[in-house]
């Protein structure tokens, strides 16, 4: 694993209730990048910045 897959996003509560994540949580979710929220069954989903980059280029220059 590179340095970037280990960074630590710090989400403390879901985005959507506001409902606080357990430590046990925020590792998961750091880990897995998806866990549901207990609270209000909202789905926290992390994308990752640098696999999006290289998929978006490549499809703006076949469309071009």
């Amino acid at each position: 694993m590179n340095e970037e897959s280990n960074i630590n996003l710090n989400i403390d509560k879901c985005p959507h209730c506001g409902e606080k994540l357990s430590p046990w949580q925020q590792i998961l979710l750091n880990v897995d990048r998806v866990l549901v929220c207990k609270n209000c069954w909202y789905r926290i989903i992390i994308d990752d910045i640098n696999d999006d980059n290289p998929n978006k280029s490549n499809n703006n220059e076949e469309k071009a």
